[in-house]
């Protein structure tokens, strides 16, 4: 029976920094086994998830893409089209009847995920080969980073604290591009090939080498204003890299390397442009701790038990009002349109939106969490469960309940000139000033009326809060 080193990729779709890869061809170099990378797309359960079309689409565009440039290493790889995980273990099953089998793959961090790797490490341990993990989706592993007293931090700022003391101790290393390769033809068995997408990521590079570079301009010509530039949604101030973090096309290694190469010592200084974006990956890393330490979010509890007993409203035609845009608030509806028309949202935005339906509407944060999956390309479980928990008050290093967004004043902060909502909200085009952050002072017929007052909201969140902490103290 041929041996066969099997690079199961998932969400590390790149050749650069990529020790899964790198591993198994080590590995087939002694050994004298063959080499195959395998991608297996898995709709139904992706639709478990909420993944959005559009990130569907970007997996399938890249993984086209990461074909194309594997065969300039001479490497083959087996894309396939498979439908819930179940499929991928009998996927395996007909591989391991034909070939000694070693399994290189990325640890992933979900529950499905473990399920779905241990039933595959299962079967091929049964058939006398190996599945070997690589903790590689954060700098620093998941358990790495604890108290003096030996806990999981809860809290982001000493998180940051000890994580920047042992990237100074460690340095980061990433690995370098695999060489071209020799070996041995295979007769692989047939398998349904991986469908087209529907094209709704076309506007998004696929090509690492394009992917690398606009991370390596972003750290040479724009991180140094990052601090400056961040908050303001008409401003091409952020790096847009969060859909290639999140599968995996660059990793976040590569990106703290070239933030040192470009930013020089300015990486170290907390409030530099550099500083800033470097704390932003950490937050990344931070939720995927926390993640790992109590999967109970995995099943969408509260970090915060007694958050469980809020009783949010719930009211379904305000949450649809949210999801299309048509609030009556100008900067959450232009943040919900450029969700659903680009499947982005800039993370300003994110923050008011997802405070608006929580202390707003009293919308339990769940729902906007799910919506935030279902449309957006960058969709990361860890970071989306963190930012919205968050947001609701309800999470590890969350916003304190009290602190409740004004959405008129975040909008006159951070998009002073409307530029950012006339973009979006065409019928406020001709607003200008202090008016278009809120135009109801006169008869509108285009756009909708306010669908709650704020500062009745904020009141009510108050005792929603006020309600729960009281049953939780006694």
């Amino acid at each position: 029976m041929q041996k066969l080193n099997l690079v199961w990729l998932r969400n590390d779709l790149r050749l650069l920094d990529n020790a899964v890869l790198c591993s198994a061809l080590k590995h087939a170099e002694k050994s004298g086994a063959a080499v195959l990378v395998l991608y297996i797309a898995t709709p139904e359960t992706w639709a478990l998830h909420d993944m959005a079309a559009i990130k569907q689409d970007l997996l399938r565009r890249r993984v086209v893409q990461l074909q194309q440039e594997l065969t300039e290493l001479a490497l083959p790889m087996l894309a396939i089209e498979g439908g819930s995980y179940q499929q991928v273990t009998e996927i395996f099953s007909t591989l391991c009847q034909q070939f000694e089998l070693n399994v290189f793959v990325q640890a992933e961090y979900e529950l499905r995920e473990q399920q779905r790797d241990s039933a595959v490490e299962h079967l091929v341990q049964q058939h006398n080969g190996q599945f070997i993990r690589f903790d590689t989706q954060c700098i620093m592993s998941p358990g790495d980073i604890k108290t003096q007293q030996g806990d999981i931090y809860k809290v982001f700022t000493p998180f940051k604290r000890t994580w920047l003391a042992k990237l100074r101790e460690e340095g980061v290393h990433c690995y370098g591009r695999p060489k071209k390769i020799s070996q041995p033809k295979l007769e692989l068995p047939d398998f349904l090939p991986l469908k087209d997408g529907d094209g709704s990521s076309a506007d998004w590079e696929v090509a690492e080498s394009g992917v690398l570079e606009l991370m390596r301009r972003f750290c040479r010509e724009k991180v140094a204003d990052y601090h400056q530039q961040r908050d303001f949604p008409a401003q091409d101030g952020t790096s847009r890299l969060s859909a290639y973090l999140a599968i995996g096309v660059i990793s976040a290694a590569q990106c703290v390397a070239r933030l040192q190469l470009e930013a020089g010592e300015a990486w170290s200084e907390d409030k530099s442009g550099a500083g800033v974006w470097l704390s932003e990956l950490i937050w990344r890393e931070f939720y995927k701790h926390i993640l790992v330490a109590y999967p109970q979010l995995i099943k969408h509890q509260p970090f915060q038990h007694e958050t469980a007993g809020i009783r949010w409203h719930n009211n379904k035609q305000l949450f649809d009002a949210w999801c299309n845009g048509n609030t009556g608030y100008p900067i959450v509806d232009a943040a919900m349109r450029q969700l659903n028309q680009t499947g982005w949202m800039h993370n300003r935005l994110r923050m008011i939106a997802a405070s608006f339906l929580v202390k707003d509407l009293h919308i339990d944060w769940r729902w906007g969490e799910r919506y935030f999956m279902s449309k957006l390309i960058d969709g990361d479980f860890a970071a989306n469960n963190g930012g919205w928990q968050w947001a609701a008050s309800t999470g590890t290093d969350a916003a304190p309940y009290f602190r409740i967004f004004n959405p008129v004043t975040q909008s006159e902060r951070f998009d002073p000139k409307g530029d950012f909502i006339r973009l979006y909200v065409p019928e406020l085009s001709k607003f200008t000033g202090k008016t278009i952050h809120w135009p109801h002072a006169q008869p509108l017929s285009a756009y909708p009326k306010p669908i709650v007052d704020h500062a009745v909201a904020r009141k009510q969140t108050l005792e929603l809060f006020a309600e729960v902490k009281k049953t939780h103290d006694n």
